[in-house]
């Protein structure tokens, strides 16, 4: 039996939406939620009743605030906000994102604060139940009333428009109603309001990058790691004396995890009174400018657990008397945190670029220019860093502040908005190059190793170096490397390096969580 998580109730984290969209948790809804979500679209209806203007209720939207819509209108208003309100363009969004947007969605809803009726929010736990995901284009929101035009399409379904995900098709919801003897979804007063007005497609986004970003941040360890040892470089720069002076808890994660890593070395060891005075930044400042981008993560992973716990529709239903139309839906809070990811993720990708720039250069004693022993009839592994250099420049033209622009909308009545939706989706475009670019260290610094053999990593950066070899053999002449470099890249994108070395810490008792691990190795 699946383990449950209680919508509306239970504090969500960003791993447990990931899970109920993995099929690995289940989401309910209580009994006490249930007579939650009824009362407040109880008090709805009876705001309907009254005739007392509450926005979005029974009037209009955004500079149609003061048109008063009539009590057997208000229904028809619901479904018409949805249909004019789906107007986003460009290629659709992961299917896996838009199953976190519901999922998101229905855990705000069951809150109780927005007027949803029951059996809407009983439909939308069927299309996360059944993996009937709605089809989301990607481009189209601005982040202010929250994000209008992917929730419309996110929602189209409940009304039996728009188009589906459904075991590998897309195809049409009224298909998917004739699957299933299924019928639309009559909606209440507010509902349409409250089904689109929210951040949770910026959020979802949030969640992947979350996911994404520790990914490549782990990753980045392990690369530096072995590029290190291919280059000879110091460990003295990662002594916990040292950043004991300078405290930041990413800084002493990252110092304390390559030291894990570099454990009994020989090439580490085989060094030691060498005559080099420092190394370069991109080997010695690993914990700095690692630990930096860390701390960005963490600061993102707390932002984000604060908003998809949040009631972000608006107005916000307390009671028939007592209803507030404020701000919940701009983006902002979520907006700027997302930029500073898509930042910090950039220089992992910058650091990882130079580290491999550096290892081309034939500075290392045994390790020869351009990582190749006979060049010049060879180019060796020049190339594949004009391949990780593009990666860098695209990610740095990327990591200007959408959160910085603000273009007015709705008449006016929009005068100020967050971008955060476009944000969130560069900030995933980054980490994805990363990736590549993580990729392509991998690689090389693999190849560096090789020139110190017969001497030996570590028992945990053994491992890594072996599994390595055996998908990726040393160079030795020129030859096409795409295929080795789309090895590598998805050995970091599936985790499996980190997955290995867990496994050995495990088998042979060594370190290799620290301190700061409870902080920084969940999401």
């Amino acid at each position: 039996m699946k383990t449950t998580f209680q919508y509306g109730q239970q504090h969500l984290t960003t791993s447990i939406a990931l899970s109920i969209a993995k099929d690995e948790i289940q989401g309910v809804l209580t009994e006490e939620t249930r007579e939650k979500v009824r009362a407040s679209a109880s008090a709805v209806e009876k705001i309907v009743a009254n005739g007392k203007p509450v926005y979005g209720i029974n009037t209009g939207f955004g500079p149609l605030c003061t048109t008063m819509i009539s009590p057997d209108q208000t229904r028809k208003l619901q479904e018409n906000i949805l249909k004019s309100h789906a107007v986003g363009v460009g290629e659709p969004i992961p299917i896996d994102i838009s199953k976190v947007m519901m999922i998101l969605k229905i855990h705000a809803l069951a809150k109780g604060y927005s007027g949803i009726q029951e059996a809407t929010l009983d439909r939308m736990i069927w299309h996360v139940e059944n993996n009937a995901i709605p089809v989301v284009p990607k481009q189209g929101s601005v982040g202010a009333s929250g994000d209008l035009a992917p929730l419309s399409h996110l929602f189209l379904p409940l009304i039996g428009l728009g188009k589906v995900h459904y075991k590998g098709e897309v195809i049409p919801t009224e298909k998917l109603f004739q699957l299933h003897q299924l019928a639309s979804i009559p909606l209440g007063p507010k509902e349409g309001l409250a089904l689109i007005n929210g951040t949770q497609f910026m959020a979802a986004f949030g969640v992947k990058v979350l996911e994404r970003f520790y990914n490549i941040l782990a990753h980045a360890d392990i690369t530096g790691a072995m590029m290190l040892e291919g280059l000879l470089g110091s460990i003295k720069p990662f002594s916990s004396e040292l950043h004991e002076l300078r405290p930041y808890a990413g800084n002493q994660h990252v110092a304390q995890t390559i030291l894990n890593l570099l454990h009994d070395s020989e090439i580490v060891h085989s060094h030691a009174a060498c005559a080099r005075v420092q190394d370069p930044y991109s080997l010695r400042c690993m914990p700095q400018v690692h630990g930096a981008s860390r701390n960005a993560w963490l600061h993102l992973k707390q932002i984000l657990e604060i908003e998809i716990n949040s009631v972000t529709d608006n107005p916000v239903v307390f009671d028939e008397n007592h209803t507030i139309s404020g701000g919940n839906f701009h983006g902002q809070p979520i907006a700027m945190p997302l930029d500073y990811a898509c930042l910090a993720a950039s220089e992992i990708g910058n650091i990882s670029d130079r580290r491999i720039y550096l290892s081309l250069e034939g500075d290392t004693p045994g390790v020869p220019k351009l990582l190749l022993k006979e060049t010049g009839l060879n180019s060796g592994f020049m190339i594949p860093q004009y391949t990780t250099a593009a990666l860098a420049s695209e990610n740095k033209g990327l990591c200007f502040p959408s959160s910085a622009d603000s273009i007015p909308t709705s008449l006016g009545q929009e005068d100020h908005v967050s971008m955060g939706s476009i944000g969130a989706r560069k900030a995933l475009q980054v980490i994805e190059n990363v990736e590549k670019i993580l990729g392509v260290e991998l690689f090389c610094a693999a190849q560096a190793v090789d020139f110190h053999a017969p001497l030996k990593s570590g028992k945990i950066m053994t491992a890594l170096y072996e599994h390595v070899r055996t998908k990726i053999k040393h160079v030795s002449e020129d030859q096409i490397m795409y295929e080795d470099m789309e090895t590598a890249i998805q050995m970091i994108q599936s985790g499996e390096l980190l997955t290995l070395a867990k496994e050995v810490a495990e088998k042979e008792g060594l370190a290799l969580e620290t301190s700061w691990s409870a902080e920084f190795d969940r999401y």
